[in-house]
């Protein structure tokens, strides 16, 4: 059971690493179909400073995930995870606050919240172990 609790923990991380640096590549390359995506659509006028913004953050903590994964420093992984949970606990309020929000919307980022919390806590208390 330990074994696959490990596996489980190490695949999630791994496709939200990668997720997450499709979504922030996608914010730059696409960022109205984004920021649809993400839960909100506000008026640009062309301005995408957001769009940046968000990518960039993005791209980053995805970055960061592969590398300590892959690097196996699980422990600082869990950490980065535990502090880290503030996005998507962030972006999931940010999209619960949008007036014309629709509800499907917030399940991605409550799931990612519920991913992040869970594999940092994971990563932090059992990284001894591995």
């Amino acid at each position: 059971m330990q074994r696959l609790t490990k596996q489980i923990n190490w695949w999630l991380c791994l496709l939200s690493g990668i997720g997450l640096l499709f979504i922030g590549a996608r914010f730059f390359f696409h960022p109205v179909g984004a920021e649809i995506a993400f839960g909100i659509n506000t008026p640009t006028n062309g301005d995408f400073s957001f769009h940046h913004i968000k990518g960039v953050r993005d791209f980053f903590f995805g970055f960061i995930i592969l590398l300590l994964l892959l690097k196996k420093d699980f422990r600082i992984l869990g950490y980065i995870l535990l502090a880290g949970t503030i996005i998507p606990a962030s972006d999931f309020i940010t999209v619960l606050s949008y007036q014309g929000r629709i509800t499907g919307y917030l399940y991605a980022h409550l799931i990612a919240a519920i991913i992040c919390a869970g594999c940092g806590l994971y990563y932090s208390l059992s990284a001894a172990q591995h």
